[in-house]
């Protein structure tokens, strides 16, 4: 049943996507196409009503690098700034090559 949905990231990624730069700590930097967006959360504000933030968050093919991304591996999107993966999660999709979804922090 998997074989519908088999190569539909890497056009997902190719058309919405760009190059981005994953830096694993220690290793060697790898561009990436992939898809980073910044999307709207609800948080709880200082007097404790709900806020819109918005989370940077980092779509990239399973399977597509040298090795899974992780918490701590740093990204650059190309929107000068750089992203610390904190959260790393597996895309519902069946496909062998299912998005991995990072949620991200600004450092700088």
């Amino acid at each position: 049943m998997t074989g519908i949905f088999d190569g539909m990231t890497g056009i997902l990624s190719d058309v919405f996507g760009a190059p981005v730069i994953w830096q694993p700590p220690g290793s060697q930097a790898e561009t990436v196409q992939s898809i980073f967006r910044r999307v709207p959360v609800e948080v709880v504000g200082a007097g404790g009503e709900p806020v819109l933030a918005m989370q940077p968050i980092w779509r990239v093919r399973r399977g597509s690098m040298s090795r899974a991304p992780k918490a701590g591996d740093q990204i650059q999107p190309g929107d000068g700034r750089t992203y610390r993966i904190t959260a790393v999660q597996e895309g519902g999709s069946p496909a062998g090559d299912r998005f991995v979804t990072c949620e991200l922090e600004l450092v700088t």
